[in-house]
């Protein structure tokens, strides 16, 4: 787009870099001094894992096949120690 199609556009450009550091130090500031980023990870696993336990077989072949479209991350996935 060169200037003489849009004379009454004024460019406008807006850096964000502080305002995310900013966004950063606050969520650090909220988190207990005590925060285990360990033990929340180990809780949601388990959380993930108690989830999809006990599925009857339709509801296993409904699972895997979310699991093969991509719309589902594996049982396995996102776990470090499984790699």
């Amino acid at each position: 787009m060169d200037d003489t199609s849009a004379p009454d556009l004024v460019p406008f450009s807006i850096d964000l870099t502080r305002e995310e550091a900013r966004r950063r130090a606050e969520v650090l500031a909220a988190l207990e001094p005590d925060w285990d980023p360990v033990a929340a990870l180990r809780s949601e696993e388990a959380a993930h894992t108690l989830l999809y336990s006990g599925l009857d077989e339709e509801q296993e072949r409904t699972y895997a096949m979310l699991v093969a479209a991509g719309v589902l991350p594996g049982r396995d996935e996102g776990d470090a120690t499984s790699h």
